[in-house]
């Protein structure tokens, strides 16, 4: 029964979408734009409307499981399936990692407690190690806290704009001058961490009513709530600090609330920050897994890896080995840094994703039942490539290149392995 209709599938869109990012990327956006910042959270919510369009006709098309991994596979053959896998493992564990780093710096804040590698590093090994066993137990346990903490985040965010928009001066919003495009795309390309997560909400498309013209409306109607949040937010903190919003890193809305009403407001918007994190956290850590075990049954991972617990029926010998992973790198690499590759690898896989839907369309590939169609057919895919590509040039560095270039190289190894071992699978 197709039971989720316009305001359902929007709802999901918004709560998968709005996560841990805008409570940290409001000081990023105004370091690189100032007052200019918006343009950069538009540009994201246009291209993610586009991406939006994709995923949802891909997934329309493909029923295996696997999301990305089994759509691309479908369209292009198992390699490219398995490169897709990786850079979605690599964006989602990167990603987790820097959640993680957010969650450190926002809890000793919390607590007053002066950051350093030490501190950090034992908050983020502690929470990994418990949110492994939050999930090793169960899905049950670890969806019920997402769900909760999901709402949980919008209460401060919520409270922050009212509040805050009597604090704000209008000189600090004032426009000195407008960027020039390679400005705004380079940001974009940052502040995109908080509007990744659509193709999440996206999984359930056997069970939206009408498909064809749901998912357009509730995607559009998602993202232009959530750009208006973020607009908001960062409207507020801009106006409320002023230059000093480009200075505050991690906990750029606890200054903005501390600036407003004191110490009070601050606690507030720490809590919050820190809850939202912690549930972001919690989350990777029910979802990543999943993709590493997906690979390893696959045979392109130790097939150790796609074990079951035999009481608990949860994959824990990924949950363990994707841990180990966030860990290492969120005590050997920077929050920006990990936020980049995070970012990278997921736009790829978004470019990937516009093309297989291209593909898809054109063989005309079905699941059963009519697939989701753009209104712009193939243009929209294409319009979406083009927008990801564009994103991609104005972040990518000579060293991300050669990281790319070694990754698909030591994926082709891993693929010829697995080769020599019998026909390749492109999800199950």
């Amino acid at each position: 029964m197709r039971a989720i209709g316009v305001r359902q599938l929007a709802a999901t869109i918004f709560n998968y979408t709005v996560g841990s990012g805008i409570f940290a990327l409001p000081a990023t956006a105004a370091a690189q734009l100032g007052t200019a910042a918006p343009l950069a959270y538009v540009a994201c919510a246009i291209l993610m409307l586009l991406i939006a369009a994709s995923f949802a006709e891909a997934g329309s098309r493909v029923s295996a499981s696997g999301g990305p991994y089994a759509y691309i596979g479908s369209a292009f053959g198992p390699f490219v399936g398995l490169l897709a896998g990786i850079f979605l493992a690599v964006s989602a564990l990167s990603g987790a990692a820097v959640i993680a780093t957010l969650f450190a710096g926002s809890a000793l804040a919390l607590v007053n407690v002066p950051a350093s590698s030490l501190t950090q590093g034992a908050i983020v090994l502690g929470i990994s190690v418990a949110a492994v066993i939050f999930n090793v137990r169960g899905v049950r346990w670890g969806v019920g806290v997402v769900e909760f903490m999901t709402t949980a985040k919008l209460v401060p965010l919520v409270l922050f704009v009212l509040v805050g928009a009597s604090f704000v001066r209008p000189e600090n919003l004032a426009w000195a001058h407008v960027p020039d495009a390679t400005s705004v795309l380079a940001t974009s390309g940052i502040v995109i961490f908080a509007f990744m997560g659509i193709e999440s909400s996206l999984a359930p498309s056997g069970e939206v009513r009408d498909p064809h013209h749901t998912v357009p409306r509730a995607a559009f109607l998602a993202l232009l709530a959530v750009c208006v949040l973020y607009l908001s937010v960062q409207a507020v903190a801009q106006g409320i600090l002023g230059p000093a919003l480009g200075t505050t890193r991690i906990t750029p809305l606890a200054a903005a609330a501390d600036a407003a009403v004191g110490g009070p407001g601050r606690a507030i918007m720490l809590a919050g920050a820190t809850v939202s994190m912690l549930g972001a956290l919690l989350g990777s850590f029910l979802i990543n897994p999943r993709i590493v075990f997906a690979m390893a049954r696959d045979h392109f991972l130790p097939r150790y890896i796609a074990a079951v617990h035999p009481v608990y029926r949860t994959p824990h010998r990924a949950i363990v080995a994707s841990a180990i992973v966030v860990v290492a790198m969120a005590v050997t690499g920077t929050f920006e840094r990990l936020l980049i590759i995070s970012n990278i690898s997921g736009l790829i896989v978004y470019a990937l994703v516009a093309l297989s839907a291209v593909a898809l369309q054109r063989r005309d590939v079905r699941a059963g039942g009519a697939p989701f169609r753009c209104g712009g057919g193939p243009l929209v895919h294409v319009i979406a490539l083009g927008g990801t590509a564009w994103m991609l040039s104005a972040i990518v560095s000579r060293n991300d290149l050669i990281g790319l270039a070694l990754m698909t190289a030591a994926t082709v190894v891993v693929y010829g392995a697995r080769r020599l071992r019998g026909p390749v699978p492109i999800s199950s």
